[in-house]
């Protein structure tokens, strides 16, 4: 069923996805910047549970890295699953920042951006040459581009232009059959912007119609599906998982 890159595969949304991913018979290269600990018991889960993983280094801010990691990754696919293309492309790696726009510096402006615009941007760019027809791409985005926040500004609107470009990687990459479709999370528990405390679950909890926040592995099934067969007819879209957050 081919391979699948994930970037930030080591933990939270990215992990869950690798392991979703992997139990439909996919083969995962999934990407860790500071974590390789964690990034290897991922692997370890997913070749217990007989599936196949490998993890590769890539800090996706920096972009002048993208080329060396696109032929890190040509050799993996060659070495460990006999193959020359990519069936799938998650573009996940990022983290929060909470700072009112009154007092966010040019630099937390500037590190927002790379890692989630510009890095996806140019990532995708460098792997388009490894993904085969009929490939899907999968841009992880935010509730933040629906909902505004007090605080998240600068992640939020970077977001919101991963949603815009999902819509034109969708029409500019559709002679070559490969969709590209945005998964837009709510409240979820991860380790995003120093994770949740119990007032704070709470207050989101109550502000979701399911009543309660999203675990990892309610993202993780959508995107999963997203690149599956199942997900075949669904291009150009932005799909909020948020259990119905602020409606």
């Amino acid at each position: 069923m081919g391979v699948i890159v994930i970037t930030g595969g080591s933990r939270g949304i990215g992990a869950s996805t690798a392991e979703h991913v992997a139990q439909r018979g996919m083969g995962v290269i999934l990407t860790y910047n500071t974590n390789p600990q964690d990034a290897a018991m991922v692997v370890d889960r997913i070749e217990q549970a007989g599936g196949k993983a490998v993890a590769l280094k890539l800090d996706v801010s920096d972009v002048a890295t993208f080329e060396a990691f696109g032929e890190s990754v040509r050799l993996t696919l060659l070495k460990n699953w006999g193959a020359t293309t990519l069936s799938g492309l998650v573009n996940n790696a990022g983290y929060g920042l909470f700072n009112p726009l009154a007092t966010v510096s040019e630099a937390q402006f500037d590190g927002l951006f790379n890692v989630h615009l510009k890095g996806p941007f140019f990532l995708t760019q460098t792997l388009l040459p490894l993904l085969a027809p009929g490939a899907s791409i999968v841009n992880v985005t935010s509730a933040t581009t629906r909902v505004s926040t007090a605080g998240v500004a600068p992640y939020a609107a970077f977001k919101g232009g991963l949603e815009v470009l999902t819509r034109y990687m969708a029409k500019e990459f559709g002679e070559r059959r490969i969709r590209a479709n945005a998964v837009s999370p709510g409240a979820i528990r991860t380790e995003l912007g120093g994770g949740l405390n119990d007032e704070f679950e709470a207050m989101l909890a109550a502000q979701t119609a399911l009543g309660r926040v999203g675990e990892p592995s309610d993202v993780a099934r959508v995107i999963a599906m997203l690149l599956s067969e199942e997900g075949a007819w669904i291009n150009a879209q932005t799909l909020e998982v948020s259990g119905g957050y602020n409606i």
